[in-house]
């Protein structure tokens, strides 16, 4: 594309960034950009505003109003601040914690946001490095603040960063304030609306006070120290992945009894470029290849890694042969909750007045196990803060126990109101250990849970379209589902279809429509429910520019030497379930 192809509105805004309200290294960029004859990139960065949406700022790091900048980052901390201060006019002193990850540039973020609260009189708690984000929640409980922010991108790509706002309970902000906050950064149309300038008497640096209080909140997790004891040499191989829990994870591991954690010490580099692996996720198996190689050399029992901020796990453990496997997130899941229901349960904890929480997109498996525990299980939407918003709903009134989500996440315990990789390891090496204790592995331990409650097999595909003609074809896939459902999915009829942006569910059998009532707003959600209790959920990524399939099918696990059988029965369903929907 030329620059004679350059949509004026794009232009005009391009221009505006050639003021010099904004520095001389931005102009020069933006100049730059306009004068190339390729006008591709001038278009992605300034097509559209980069939306503060309802868990803040991502985006790909650059200039421009589509990118994570300076500016972008300092219109919506400043809408932020004007929000706080008129929700929490009555308080003397508004306070925030401001944390950050590995990733390029988010220390500066960090220092920026932290300014422009402070010269807005709000205190400011800001970490001396980075940190997880967990650890972020924990603080702004602990510290009794209004808000906070996390700069970070999670386990994007390297060219991207994120901000994620908070409220006072911890949790990422759901309604009324979202959409409060959305219109207050909405409103900061000038550069000259932003108060760069800090106030260093109210910006304050958070050091290892706060880590030793979040690892000790970690600890108490633990149900079962007498089994680490006996199993403390127990090999645990560890990969931060380049990120923020490199030094805590480790300490938190050995505050439990842990004593022989192996590091991975090319991923124990902090680093934003991620240079051992070409994606930051432990959901991509490529960015466990290096922890199971060295687990295989140590023969070690278990691998653990992290996302580099911390919230999200993978874990790799030794099948029936001897031969690491990647556990998924929603066997992960499965595992962790099925252990610490059962541990209430033997523990006399249980009063009837307890709860679990899981996404819509997750494994039924865990409303299974919660039922057979006789506790509650909440369904909501996809992202932890829907999670966190049940507990806020119940907190004082009943008990939570935990809650997880397919996408690699959980939290064991009511300490933080996100999820947390941190309290996940420790609890399911404490897992790992227990199955060690009873002479079994934590792969036949996860057998004989599908042995008594069923077995379910579960995959999720995505397909990425980029900018702004990838945007609209997402929109047009998610059309083409809603106008023309599928009839049958992987041989099986479709029964039930729930559409969350309508918060209407047919029977596609009777054809009768009714409302959904349990959700608190409506969602870009489609699920479809099969005859033979097989589930495929879609919906657009809210943090990436993917459309997001998810598949659960379900069968009978007798034994575990049948289970290989049934997985790839269940794979080949999936599989013919895939080509049904054209995908």
């Amino acid at each position: 594309m030329t620059s004679k192809n350059i949509p004026e509105q794009v232009k005009q805004k391009a221009e505006l960034w050639l003021n010099e309200k904004y520095d001389q290294e931005t102009r020069a960029k933006v100049k730059e950009m306009l004068e190339r004859d390729d006008s591709t990139e001038l278009i992605d960065a300034f097509y559209k505003d980069l939306e503060f949406g309802t868990g803040g700022l991502r985006g790909i790091m650059g200039v421009g109003s589509n990118r994570m900048n300076k500016y972008t980052v300092g219109a919506a901390t400043q809408g932020l601040a004007n929000y706080l201060k008129k929700e929490f006019a009555a308080l003397k002193e508004i306070k925030v914690v401001i944390g950050h990850d590995c990733r390029n540039n988010s220390r500066f973020f960090a220092e920026t946001v932290a300014n422009i609260f402070s010269a807005n009189g709000i205190k400011a708690y800001l970490f001396d490095d980075l940190r997880p984000t967990p650890e972020i929640s924990f603080a702004i409980r602990e510290l009794k603040c209004q808000s906070g922010v996390i700069l970070t991108a999670s386990h994007n790509p390297k060219e991207y960063n994120g901000y994620k706002a908070y409220w006072v309970d911890g949790a990422q902000i759901v309604g009324p304030h979202d959409k409060n906050i959305i219109e207050e950064v909405r409103k900061i149309t000038d550069v000259n609306d932003i108060k760069f300038d800090g106030n260093d008497d109210l910006i304050e640096i958070l050091g290892t006070d706060i880590d030793e209080k979040f690892i000790d909140k970690v600890a108490s997790l633990s149900f079962n120290p007498d089994i680490i004891e006996r199993q403390k040499n127990m090999k645990i191989v560890f990969s931060p992945i380049h990120g923020t829990t490199v030094k805590i994870l480790p300490a938190a591991l050995k505050r439990i009894g842990f004593e022989n954690i192996i590091h991975v010490p090319e991923q124990d580099v902090v680093s934003g470029d991620f240079p051992t692996v070409v994606s930051p996720n432990p959901e991509e198996p490529a960015a466990l290849e290096m922890a199971i190689a060295k687990a295989k050399e140590t023969n070690a029992d278990l691998v653990v890694a992290t996302d580099p901020d911390g919230d999200r796990l993978g874990i790799a453990v030794r099948n029936e042969k001897g031969e690491f496997i990647l556990v998924n997130g929603n066997q992960t899941a499965i595992l962790l909750t099925w252990y610490m229901l059962n541990q209430w349960k033997e523990k006399g904890r249980l009063t009837g007045n307890e709860f679990t929480v899981k996404t819509i997109v997750t494994s039924e498996m865990i409303k299974t196990i919660a039922d057979a525990a006789g506790v509650e299980c909440f369904d909501t939407y996809t992202g932890f803060k829907w999670i966190a918003s049940v507990i806020r709903e119940f907190e004082g009134k009943r008990k939570y126990i935990c809650g997880g989500e397919e996408s690699y996440g959980f939290l064991p315990g009511d300490y933080v109101r996100d999820k947390d990789a941190v309290g996940a390891v420790v609890m399911i090496s404490e897992i790992a250990a227990m199955a060690k204790d009873q002479g079994k592995s934590l792969f036949e331990l996860l057998l004989d849970i599908y042995i008594k409650y069923g077995f379910s097999q579960e995959k999720m595909k995505y397909i990425v379209r980029k900018g702004k003609s990838g945007a609209e074809e997402i929109q047009a896939i998610m059309k083409k589902f809603r106008e023309t459902p599928p009839t049958q999915l992987g041989g099986s009829k479709v029964t039930l279809i729930k559409d969350f942006l309508t918060l209407k569910v047919k029977n596609a059998v009777t054809g009768e429509v009714m409302n959904i009532t349990d959700k608190p707003a409506t969602s870009n959600v489609l699920q479809f429910f099969t005859e033979d209790g097989s589930k495929v959920s879609v919906r657009p990524s809210g943090t990436e520019p993917k459309i997001k399939f998810y598949f659960e099918v379900k069968d009978q696990l007798n034994n575990r030497a049948e289970f290989n059988e049934v997985t790839e029965k269940a794979i080949n369903k999936i599989d013919c379930i895939m080509k049904d929907m054209e995908i």
